[in-house]
């Protein structure tokens, strides 16, 4: 079964107290932001993994549903499947050396043209995955899958935000995307 790598938006962080249950759910599998001065509260929160599903789909909906479970009042907002990523990160993706993905970033050697960085965190710079494989020539089934997996689930996301009682159960989402995702992917 493969794993899948992804980001959920929440609709805050979690508290301390949360994360116990949130690691009993996911035996520590799902990282997540908290709560550390009371007026961060009102900010969206987040939750990234690699988890194993039958489907990106699947593995997603799991998540969402132990993540709202372990902290009553939260809500995922939004999924996110196309990874921000470390230098490191291409390295062990693509098979090269850092210094090869280094060299690849400056220009120094071989090809031009390396994606810009999305964002820098503590001074470090974060890549987006599809840039990247672009970059490279490498084909990544995951990220075929998810396009239309993610533009579905947020769709479904933001409909159970405003009217819940027309949103289907996650499981006949996921049944759903299983059955067309070949023909749209």
């Amino acid at each position: 079964m493969p794993s899948y790598d992804f980001a959920l938006i929440l609709s805050r962080p979690l508290y301390e107290d949360e994360l116990d249950p949130l690691f009993d759910r996911t035996h520590g599998a799902v990282t997540v932001s908290i709560v550390s001065e009371p007026e961060h509260a009102q900010r969206p929160g987040n939750a990234s993994c690699s988890w194993p599903g039958a489907t990106l789909a699947a593995a997603i909906m799991e998540v969402v549903e132990h993540v709202e479970e372990s902290a009553p009042g939260l809500h995922v907002l939004r999924v996110e499947a196309d990874p921000l990523l470390t230098i490191r990160d291409i390295a062990e993706r693509v098979g090269r050396s850092l210094d090869s993905v280094r060299h690849a970033i400056t220009g120094a050697r071989g090809a031009t043209g390396f994606p810009s960085s999305e964002m820098s965190t503590a001074g470090h710079r974060l890549w987006r995955w599809s840039k990247v494989a672009a970059w490279y020539g490498l084909d990544d089934p995951q990220l075929i899958e998810a396009k239309p997996t993610v533009q579905a689930i947020n769709g479904w996301l933001a409909l159970r935000d405003v009217v819940p009682d027309v949103a289907p159960p996650a499981e006949e989402v996921t049944t759903a995307l299983s059955l067309v995702i070949s023909r749209v992917a």
